[in-house]
């Protein structure tokens, strides 16, 4: 299977902050985006998309630090997070948690109208240099809305590039679930920020999570990569100046340049750790 760079979830801040430290790190001698798997969920699947369309770091870079007044912004109110918290939190297996927080996106959905669902996929659109997949081993993880079923998406099955990556940033109660191929798709960070482990039988495998916490033993990084089978493996999480940078709001578009600098910036200080990881 090769090597596996896996890109985790985190919001506009997050998809700026990988990008920035995707750069730093080629400027400092480690260059990830050959990697023969990609794994990407929700902002990683963006990032992911982008990274293998063949579109050059420099020119992804530059557009984190471009105006942002194009973009959706959105936030987290306490009301969701309790929401949110209270679904994921009550008893039950990890898909029964899913299929309630899913369920409960449809309904919040079906208040706002199909109007919000298209604006959305039009955005990802946007965000994206192609629309199809690439000839490259690249998983978008997502989960069913109304099953709870962890879907991993890719060239081979029924669900084109943008609405998969659409449907992986579809984030319960905030964004709308995403239709296709006769099911409801929502953020595959319902799952786990990461997802790690969908990178399994890659070795080395480089995991950059802009929002590493998990709810569970079972569903963070550590057990995660353990499930790969990789020997080599390194782990980046923001640091405190890129964590001041993104902000506490990961959907602000107004903090995506400063998440992008800030990422190029610790690049450095995390770049032997990958690099002795990533080492071919």
């Amino acid at each position: 299977m090769g090597d596996a760079l896996v890109l985790g979830g985190g919001g506009i801040t997050g998809i700026a902050w990988e990008i920035g430290l995707l750069l730093g790190l080629r400027e400092a001698g480690v260059d990830l985006t050959g990697a023969d798997t990609v794994v990407g969920t929700s902002a990683g699947s963006v990032v992911g998309a982008q990274l293998t369309s063949g579109t050059p770091l420099e020119d992804l870079y530059a557009g984190q630090l471009a105006d942002p007044s194009g973009e959706i912004g959105a936030s987290f109110g306490r009301l969701t997070l309790v929401t949110y918290a209270a679904l994921l939190l009550a008893p039950g297996s990890g898909r029964a948690k899913r299929r309630r927080l899913g369920r409960a996106s449809v309904r919040a959905a079906s208040r706002a109208g199909a109007t919000l669902a298209e604006d959305r996929v039009r955005v990802i659109r946007e965000r994206l240099p192609v629309d199809a997949w690439p000839d490259r081993d690249l998983r978008v993880t997502a989960v069913d809305a109304d099953t709870g079923e962890f879907v991993v998406l890719d060239r081979h099955g029924e669900v084109d590039l943008v609405h998969a990556v659409a449907s992986s940033c579809a984030v319960p109660l905030v964004w709308p679930p995403v239709a296709m191929a006769g099911r409801r798709l929502v953020d595959g960070g319902v799952r786990s920020g990461t997802n790690a482990d969908v990178a399994e039988g890659a070795d080395p495998v480089v995991v950059l999570a802009p929002l590493p916490r998990s709810l569970s033993r079972a569903t963070g990084i550590p057990a995660q990569l353990a499930r790969t089978g990789a020997r080599r493996t390194a782990v980046v999480v923001p640091d405190a100046d890129a964590l001041s940078a993104i902000g506490r709001n990961v959907l602000d578009p107004a903090q995506r340049a400063a998440a992008a600098e800030a990422g190029r910036t610790q690049a450095a200080s995390v770049a032997e750790e990958v690099r002795t990881a990533w080492a071919r």
